[in-house]
């Protein structure tokens, strides 16, 4: 390879490229790290985004001065037996539909009702 530059506007022709690879592979491997470099220097930089700073006295990973993390959910106030009867009955409007509740929640249902 010569010590001409490779011009930036990517003119290498297919000779180009055999002439250099005749030349050896360390040639053919500096011609393309080249390429890559134009490449490279032709892209724009992503913009990057302005992160509002934080307030002062912030604590990186903890919570602001003067609160505190939420509590339990409301759902964890129920108690466990109710859980499990709640998904019995759904279990038994989903897959037997035809066949009376045992979830212990539903009224017996008898034939008047029916």
């Amino acid at each position: 390879m010569s010590a001409d530059p490779i011009p930036s506007d990517d003119g290498i022709q297919l000779e180009d490229v055999k002439a250099v690879r005749a030349e050896g592979p360390a040639e053919l491997r500096a011609l393309m790290r080249s390429q890559i470099a134009i490449g490279r220097s032709r892209r724009d930089d992503k913009p990057k985004r302005a992160t509002p700073p934080p307030p002062p006295g912030h604590r990186p990973g903890a919570w602001p001065t003067g609160s505190s993390p939420p509590g339990p959910p409301p759902d964890w106030q129920i108690p466990a037996h109710v859980w499990a009867a709640a998904a019995r009955h759904y279990s038994n409007e989903e897959h037997r539909p035809d066949l009376p509740c045992d979830c212990g929640n539903c009224p017996v249902d008898t034939e008047e009702n029916q």
